[in-house]
């Protein structure tokens, strides 16, 4: 690979928009390629067969078109599939997790919540992650029907607010003090969220962490893009282009293709 190759990312979605804003701000210089598969979002619903597959289509797709490292910005497809992508490309990954690890560190009521997908809460790499907290309560919670309402275009609509206060209230309830955004998608909902629930709770994603683990491993790689030139930031989706286009303010060029 060369090092002024693209950056390739996926996502069930526009949700990983979220990780890619973050390295791109961390690595403004390197060339992107976003692949948003919303014609098979949620992934959160899906067999983790299917998932494999899936996630081999859009690793595939990306290398077809020179990126020279993957970014799965999906929570789901990072759990259940990363482990056969390492083994099947010989290509360095990069995956996202829930960061249930910092929570767990700093809480102070040593409760904390977790809203994910049921594929990212049902798979083997985040229970052996959880299990190995010691002396934590986690408060799992599935957010049914929230992928689906964002990828819609409905993030700010009174039926995302009851679904919100129907998952978030329990949950206050219990006594957490971290709040847990197990999504990519997810990130885009922190400022109903906020309005939802105390002042002293905690919200985490992993975006920032994501990027600086990208970096990390471009540098290792000797991958880091070292040209001062025209950037290019190419977003790809196998659905209407049109939230994808107001995620990103109508900044960048989107591409309709079925892949």
């Amino acid at each position: 690979m060369k090092y002024n190759n693209p950056i390739g990312l996926f996502d069930s979605g526009i949700g990983g928009t979220s990780i890619w804003k973050e390295i791109h701000k961390l690595l403004p210089l390197e060339d992107t390629i976003y692949l948003a598969d919303s014609f098979n979002a949620p992934y959160g619903l899906k067999s983790q067969e299917e998932i494999i597959q899936l996630s081999k289509k859009n690793t595939e797709f990306l290398l077809n078109n020179n990126c020279k490292i993957i970014v799965v910005a999906c929570n789901t497809a990072t759990t259940n599939a990363i482990k056969v992508l390492r083994s099947t490309y010989d290509v360095p990954f990069i995956g996202i997790e829930p960061a249930i690890k910092p929570a767990a560190n700093n809480t102070q009521t040593h409760t904390i919540g977790i809203l994910a997908t049921k594929g990212t809460l049902n798979s083997d790499l985040f229970n052996k992650t959880a299990s190995s907290l010691a002396n934590v309560k986690i408060v799992e919670q599935i957010g049914h029907g929230l992928v689906q309402l964002i990828e819609n275009g409905d993030i700010e609509s009174s039926e995302m607010d009851e679904l919100l206060k129907s998952y978030l209230t329990p949950m206050v309830e219990k006594n957490i003090d971290y709040l847990v955004l197990g999504c990519s998608h997810y990130p885009y909902l922190i400022p109903q969220i906020e309005k939802l629930i105390p002042k002293n709770i905690k919200i985490i994603d992993s975006g920032e962490a994501v990027a600086i683990q990208t970096k990390n491993v471009l540098f290792n790689n000797n991958l880091l893009n070292i040209d001062h030139k025209n950037v290019s930031n190419v977003f790809y989706t196998n659905s209407d282009s049109k939230v994808l286009k107001t995620i990103l303010n109508n900044e960048y060029q989107v591409i309709e293709k079925f892949f």
